[in-house]
């Protein structure tokens, strides 16, 4: 599987960006939603401190994934109706937007709490909003409403990759899958 993405695939790099993250926001978002199981307070804290952390590497990739994506570019559009491509070019933008958004509402939330933040126990980074304890449910509520939105725009991202590889039965969701064949080849020979 080559690094780069050419023009009938992802790269390698960009599918192990997209698969890592995937696995990343999905899992961290279980994570957050089972704090509340935690049997000890300590465990709580411990617990909230590996989700705040694991929120930040998403951050960090969703960065490093952008400068990939600006280096590395794209495969070409396969044939599909126009409203269909404008509809997984809004829907990109919005999950684009949505993962940055998430893990920097955590930061505001955990900011305007006026905890320290850590990034698995190594440094601290600083704070992006004063302490403000009239801000901390609207904080906490945004990006817990982001999450779910997440929730809802992966589904119709999911649905759609779905709908291509069972119905149309073409290669939308094999071009980032890892190790799929193609079932066209680059003249349009099955690969």
């Amino acid at each position: 599987m080559p690094l780069r993405t050419d023009a009938f695939r992802w790269g390698a790099v960009a599918k192990t960006f997209h698969w890592s993250m995937a696995l990343l926001i999905l899992g961290n978002g279980v994570f957050g939603l089972c704090m509340d199981l935690a049997a000890t307070p300590m465990q709580k804290i411990n617990w909230m401190a590996l989700h705040k952390s694991i929120g930040l590497s998403v951050l960090a990739l969703f960065l490093l994934r952008l400068l990939w994506r600006l280096f590395d570019g794209e495969p070409r559009e396969l044939p599909a109706p126009r409203w269909q491509q404008w509809a997984a070019r809004a829907v990109h933008a919005v999950l684009y937007l949505l993962v940055a958004a998430l893990p920097l509402s955590g930061w505001w939330f955990n900011s305007v709490r006026g905890y320290p933040l850590q990034f698995f126990k190594l440094f601290n980074l600083p704070a992006i909003a004063a302490r403000d304890a009239d801000l901390r449910r609207l904080a906490h509520e945004v990006h817990e409403y982001l999450f779910w939105f997440l929730l809802l725009v992966l589904v119709a991202h999911v649905g759609a990759a779905l709908k291509h590889h069972v119905f149309d039965r073409d290669d939308v969701l094999r071009r980032m899958w890892p190790f799929a064949r193609l079932r066209q080849g680059p003249k349009g020979d099955s690969a």
